[in-house]
């Protein structure tokens, strides 16, 4: 899927932090239901507290003092009214939150009073009630909407009517305030740093859990430039600990490989050296000189290609330590040698700073491609481009170019575009592959492009 982080480190975070979010928000929202929840049922109970205060202070009271009493305890929430009971029952249906509140009502005022409780739930149709209306002179009217008039029915209102120690009796209209939903600063605060330290853990416990992937992966790409590197702690988990210790017993068979393989090298090229030193002494006993001229060439061509293909199977040399390397100096050293020999190379570059390099190793990188430059064109430019972060090695030849099929193709050991492998038309096919390993072993890349007006670039870039 595109959209999921292609690092372990970014899935794992992904997964845990998904899931805590998720846990977080229903946590939360559960909190804050059952926090409402809470505040709607204390703000019920305050009310009917206050209901059978005022029914106890009515007790005391004669009609006319509670006629009086009534526009003070007459509130915008709660309507008051004095009269007969209309001697149905009917429209009373019971409830979780009618038999709540006359439970309230009963503890506050005792068994022994006639009382009864209706609650229209927030949606509900009036029937459920048995509607009071005003007194009419004095009396409960028939059913109809008078006590219920002006009161907002967005949340759940109740119909209380009650008995008073003197005969009569007193209603109450009420509507339940709607279950408040606030923001709790403080518990959004509290929820927020648990989330911030869970997440920040999290992070931490996934890094700590991929950093020894993170290191293997660096030893990886590290062991292909430089097989001598220090190997890896053997430490952590016990996973982590046997990948390290593979990884240290793979280094240490590649080591033994390689110095195998130099001292066979080392044998072999001392072997073909010989007879082939002699046979250029027995050549110079040669009295005929365009023979002799023959058997020199041929010789030479042989030496050559020894040379080159034990080169590149020895490799780069790994051993050579890295130094700060003049590369201004180095490249006008090389051009100094080319003009000797009678060929033209220019070197445009302003001041280079010191390159963190294996010298002879880069000085044979730039030989290789001036001398590929000077085997197709005659006039070859060399630029170099100091940046911050790279230093690109610009060498231009003035020939034919290379066809752009064939452009990757030419790094491939022994591939030569026009196929021979006379010395005349370009040597063996070895020099850019021994200069790319080298290129690729200062971590750096080596690419050839056509120029637009002909010949041919190649472009070594060597990060800072």
């Amino acid at each position: 899927m595109r959209w999921l982080p292609s690092t372990l480190f970014g899935r794992l975070v992904l997964v845990l932090l998904g899931g805590l979010l998720l846990a977080q928000l229903l946590g939360a929202a559960l909190l804050l239901r059952d926090r409402a929840t809470s505040l709607y049922e204390a703000s019920g109970l305050s009310t009917a507290q206050r209901i059978a205060g005022i029914i106890r202070v009515f007790d005391t009271l004669t009609p006319e003092q509670r006629r009086l009493m009534l526009p003070a305890v007459n509130t915008t929430g709660l309507r008051v009214s004095l009269g007969e009971s209309s001697g149905t029952n009917a429209a009373f249906a019971e409830s979780m939150h009618a038999t709540r509140l006359r439970a309230i009502l009963r503890r506050a005022l005792g068994d022994d009073r006639a009382l009864r409780v209706g609650v229209l739930e927030p949606g509900e149709a009036a029937v459920n009630f048995e509607p009071m209306g005003p007194p009419r002179g004095g009396h409960m009217g028939g059913p109809h909407m008078g006590l219920m008039a002006g009161l907002p029915l967005r949340g759940a209102s109740f119909l209380v009517q009650a008995q008073l120690r003197d005969g009569h009796w007193v209603s109450f209209a009420q509507r339940l305030p709607e279950a408040p939903f606030a923001w709790p600063t403080k518990l959004l605060l509290t929820l927020a740093v648990l989330l911030v330290s869970v997440i920040g853990l999290s992070l931490l416990a996934v890094r700590w859990l991929t950093r020894p992937l993170d290191v293997l992966a660096v030893a990886a790409d590290e062991l292909g430039r430089d097989i001598r590197r220090p190997p890896l702690a053997v430490d952590g988990p016990v996973e982590v600990r046997r990948a390290a210790a593979a990884f240290n017993t793979m280094q240490e068979r590649l080591q033994k490989y390689l110095r195998a393989r130099e001292q066979t090298l080392a044998a072999v090229s001392h072997d073909l050296r010989t007879p082939i030193t002699r046979l250029r002494l027995r050549a110079e006993l040669i009295e005929d000189e365009s023979l002799r001229a023959k058997f020199a060439k041929d010789l030479a061509e042989m030496e050559a290609m020894t040379t080159a293909a034990l080169d590149f199977l020895r490799g780069v040399r790994v051993d050579e330590p890295v130094q700060p390397v003049d590369v201004l100096a180095l490249l006008e050293s090389l051009q100094a040698d080319m003009e000797e020999a009678g060929h033209a190379v220019q070197v445009h570059a302003q001041a280079v700073a010191p390159y963190p390099a294996r010298p002879l190793a880069l000085k044979r990188c730039l030989t290789n491609l001036l001398e590929n430059a000077l085997k197709y064109g005659t006039h070859v430019e060399v630029r170099a481009e100091d940046a911050a972060r790279e230093l690109s090695i610009i060498v231009a030849d003035d020939g034919p170019g290379i066809p752009e099929a064939e452009l990757a193709r030419v790094f491939e050991p022994f591939y030569r575009v026009e196929g021979s492998r006379s010395r005349a038309t370009g040597g063996v096919g070895l020099g850019l592959s021994v200069a790319r390993d080298i290129a690729r072993a200062h971590r750096g890349e080596l690419t050839l492009r056509n120029r637009p007006g002909g010949g041919l670039e190649a472009v070594l870039t060597l990060p800072r």
